[in-house]
């Protein structure tokens, strides 16, 4: 007998393949038959015609300290995703020795926008070494498949504490112990290496994260110490760091690496920059490199205050600000020679900072005072115009207006469709960039994957459902190695995704305070979702989830060589 029969669904198959009006059948977590299997199941579920696919499977998260307080992974599982990567940008929390345990989460929570109160209070320390995690990962029984990737600027704090954010330069032995920790993460099923030369990646008070002050050849060693060709993927948030670097990397090392880059993000600035990255990675895998990008399929925004300005903390006018409190901040905000400064940055914009000077693309959310109710939804570049004064005085001066209050909105990348398509069609572009579990005071992106399906596929027609699923599934198992996942087929473990694509997507954004300490965080809930089910158990039934005594999730920690692993998934 089944454990579970999905009746009479449209079967989108997740490798291309025309969709088919089936039953899928599940035994022991796997799929067990495709087709007319008939009615012999502990649990019958009836689709009435609804599509079936294969989980969502997202690339780019931060769950890591998140998944020690919270089984479920919130918000993920309910918009669809099965499996995820962890450890993205090098920012995990393993090696975690005790002394630098708060340095950790102080860091996190500036680089990736948590709330620290919550990651000091939530945060269960069960663990010091990789393999300690990911036992850890195991007893808790997350909802979700998890793959982790050891982190450069992670080893880097647990090996060289506060320096590692100070000082450019290991001693010898400091990058042999990098090295070993490395290689030991890989051994204990680690999916890869994660690290970020991003401008954009600043830690508590305004230090830069660790391994964005290193030397590439630093990055380089550790990429060596992964283990022999193919083994694992590399995953890096590149920053100013060009195609043909990383390229001599891949080929050194018979290495796999997914850059990401805000330098790749489509700017209406510069219109051309972000495919000429794509090309340039199109053309490293012509020459036998294996360079991929990782793509935002949504417009990429932020919601933000004065009180803390992320979207310009890039800028060097920041550097000495970033730690202030709110009257330090008022009044640098306040002073002409900060203004001047500020403004002498946006002249000439450094590639790959997040703002690059379009006021148009800054838009007053929520205005705190009455008086300026009228100001609501209107473009800083309006208001300025409006007011004959300099956009940047006009923002400045009306959060000071407000105590810094003032919520705006930046719509900074990809927000423009037409120049996006081409990127998220190419062939050296992977859908991913959710940041889910991370930015929380600003967005959520976790629902990608819906945002895709009801935007690119349904309302866009970019892709056709067969191949918008593809490349939401097997297109990322394929590349990053994952066995008997991304597909439905007898054998392929029973990770699914039950949908209505006439109504597919994700709603508005809203905020709820249900962190540990009270904290704060943006989510956004699925439409046409009627079911979310990992390793053939239910977990989301399409309002809520599923209370279980322990999630059906298994951390991943076997996977295919890159040359082994499906290079056919990686583009039609």
């Amino acid at each position: 007998m089944h454990d579970l029969v999905i009746r009479g669904a449209m079967v989108v198959d997740g490798l291309g393949r025309d969709p088919v009006r089936a039953d899928v059948a599940v035994k022991d977590g796997r799929i067990a038959a495709v087709g007319n299997v008939g009615k012999d199941a502990a649990e019958i579920v009836d689709a009435g015609g609804l599509a079936l696919m294969p989980g969502i499977i997202d690339i780019h998260t931060h769950y890591d300290a998140q998944v020690t307080w919270d089984p479920t992974l919130s918000p993920s599982p309910s918009l669809g995703v099965t499996s995820v990567v962890m450890g993205n940008c090098g920012f995990g929390i393993v090696p975690s020795p005790p002394p630098v345990r708060d340095l950790i989460l102080r860091n996190l929570s500036v680089v990736e926008g948590m709330d620290l109160d919550a990651l000091r209070a939530g945060t269960d320390w069960q663990f010091e070494s990789f393999a300690e995690y990911m036992n850890m990962l195991r007893r808790r029984g997350p909802y979700m498949n998890l793959a982790v990737l050891v982190g450069h600027s992670a080893v880097r704090t647990a090996v060289m504490g506060e320096d590692a954010s100070v000082r450019k330069q290991p001693t010898a032995d400091e990058l042999a112990e990098m090295k070993r920790l490395v290689g030991e993460a890989m051994d204990q099923g680690a999916i890869g290496l994660g690290a970020s030369y991003s401008l954009n990646h600043s830690g508590y008070g305004g230090v830069p994260m660790p391994s964005t002050i290193s030397d590439i050849s630093e990055f380089d060693a550790l990429v060596g110490a992964m283990g022999g060709p193919g083994r694992g993927v590399v995953e890096i948030s590149s920053g100013p760091i060009t195609p043909e670097t990383m390229e001599g990397i891949a080929a050194r090392h018979g290495r796999r690496i997914f850059m990401s880059t805000a330098i790749a993000l489509y700017n209406e600035q510069y219109p051309q920059r972000a495919l000429g990255v794509f090309d340039a990675c199109a053309a490293a895998q012509a020459r036998g490199n294996e360079l991929y990008i990782q793509i935002t399929c949504q417009p990429l925004s932020f919601d933000f205050t004065l009180a803390s300005a992320y979207p310009f903390y890039s800028h060097p006018a920041f550097d000495p600000i970033k730690a202030y409190d709110r009257e330090q901040l008022k009044a640098a905000y306040r002073d002409q020679s900060f203004r001047d400064r500020f403004r002498a940055d946006l002249k000439a914009p450094l590639p790959g900072t997040v703002f690059q000077g379009n006021w148009q693309r800054v838009i007053v959310a929520a205005p705190v005072k009455p008086a300026n109710a009228g100001l609501a939804d209107r473009t800083i570049a309006d208001i300025a115009r409006d007011s004959g004064r300099d956009p940047l005085d006009a923002m400045l001066d009306l959060g000071l207006d407000e105590d810094l209050d003032t919520g705006f909105i930046g719509r900074f990348f990809n927000a423009v469709d037409d120049g996006v398509e081409p990127l998220v069609k190419h062939r050296a572009g992977v859908i991913a960039l959710s940041d889910a579990g991370a930015h929380l005071v600003y967005l959520c992106d976790a629902g990608f994957g819906l945002y895709f399906l009801g935007h690119w596929v349904r309302e866009r027609g970019a892709f056709d459902l067969a191949e918008g699923v593809r490349r939401l599934t097997s297109h990322q198992a394929g590349l990053y190695g994952i066995p008997d996942r991304g597909h439905i087929a007898p054998g392929a473990w029973a990770d699914l995704l039950l949908f209505d694509p006439a109504t597919v997507g994700i709603s508005k954004a809203r905020r709820v305070n249900d962190l540990p300490a009270g904290g704060a965080r943006t989510l956004r809930d699925p439409l046409g979702v009627h079911g979310v089910f990992v390793n053939g158990t239910r977990v989301f039934d399409g309002k809520d989830y599923v209370k279980l005594g322990k999630g059906p999730g298994r951390v991943l920690d076997r996977f295919l060589p890159a040359r082994a692993s499906a290079l056919a998934t990686a583009a039609k």
